[in-house]
């Protein structure tokens, strides 16, 4: 077995490590969270439950957003705990807490760091899978939310996302070859956004074709004339947008687009970011697989280091 799919598999087993730990913390509100790429969209995810947070892009915020004075508090998070923008906004703020996977980067280690809350992943050399799930429940944790039921779905359909995952692979990849598709769409609603965005992501750095991941109503404006001969991937939850994601999908197959739908009905629809992101993991690992992609890192690595 890769190390890729490795690291997908334990998903379960370090998301239970997390939430069986003792160690008792709380997050602030009326704070930002300033993160970059997976780490970012875990932060949306919760503004879109409804918590008064407020996310930001680390890069932008220290290159346009940064105050004269320092600002009082801040949640700092990064996997690696060495990406350099998050590492930059250390020095904005008198104190913040740190989400890192690792308790020795620089991220945890700065004398302002005044709490350092650990994801406890395991290493991680491939997209983030494993990293970004623990960051989700680092952060229900943090604010004080139950996510067993959704934990207890995910042990139980680790084989169903596989095989979904693999399903998409197969359908995707298809299509691809079919030499007619001109665009791939992931798009979600609420704190399913998050995972429209991360599924993007990881599909893009495994199988090196774009795939855009984007809330579904910005879809709806605009985007969806591309509809013909285009992949939209919906994650379909029971929540405040279902009725409009169902209308908007047959929508699009008349409009000649190709319509995939990940859901599951087992849990609320803020616990469904832990489980609808799975099915995502596998596709990009075998949808890689079937195009003969190699590394998954090849223009830069997986943590993202700059010299400005």
């Amino acid at each position: 077995m890769d190390s890729n799919l490795s690291e997908i598999l334990e998903i379960p087993e370090r998301a239970k490590t997390l939430l069986e730990d003792p160690a008792k913390y709380s997050l602030p509100l009326h704070v930002p969270y300033l993160a970059m790429g997976s780490s970012h969209f875990a932060t949306l995810a919760f503004k879109y439950m409804g918590f008064e947070i407020y996310p930001e892009i680390a890069s932008e915020f220290h290159a346009y957003l940064k105050k004269e004075n320092k600002i009082p508090e801040a949640v700092i998070l990064s996997q690696s705990g060495r990406s350099s923008e998050p590492v930059w906004c250390t020095s904005l703020v008198d104190a913040y807490t740190a989400i890192t996977n690792d308790l020795n980067s620089p991220l945890a280690l700065a004398k302002n760091a005044k709490q350092v809350i650990a994801i406890m992943a395991g290493e991680e050399h491939n997209s983030s899978s494993k990293t970004y799930t623990n960051t989700l429940l680092t952060l229900f944790k943090g604010f004080g939310i139950d996510v067993t039921p959704g934990l207890n779905v995910l042990v139980n359909n680790m084989a169903v996302y596989q095989d979904r995952g693999k399903a998409m692979a197969k359908e995707v990849f298809e299509l691809l070859q079919s030499g007619t598709i001109h665009g791939i769409y992931i798009v979600g609603n609420g704190p399913n956004i998050a995972t429209a965005m991360e599924a993007a992501l990881i599909l893009s750095e495994s199988t090196k074709r774009n795939f855009h991941g984007l809330p579904m109503a910005q879809y709806d404006h605009g985007p969806k004339e591309t509809a013909k001969n285009s992949v939209i991937i919906q994650i379909v939850s029971q929540g405040p947008s279902y009725v409009r994601t169902i209308k908007l999908a047959e929508i699009l197959k008349k409009a000649g687009a190709h319509v995939i739908q990940v859901e599951e009905k087992n849990v609320s629809e803020n616990l469904s970011v832990v489980n609808n992101i799975v099915p995502f993991n596998f596709m990009a690992y075998y949808l890689a697989q079937k195009l003969n992609v190699g590394s998954t890192f090849t223009v830069g690595g997986k943590v993202t280091e700059v010299d400005v």
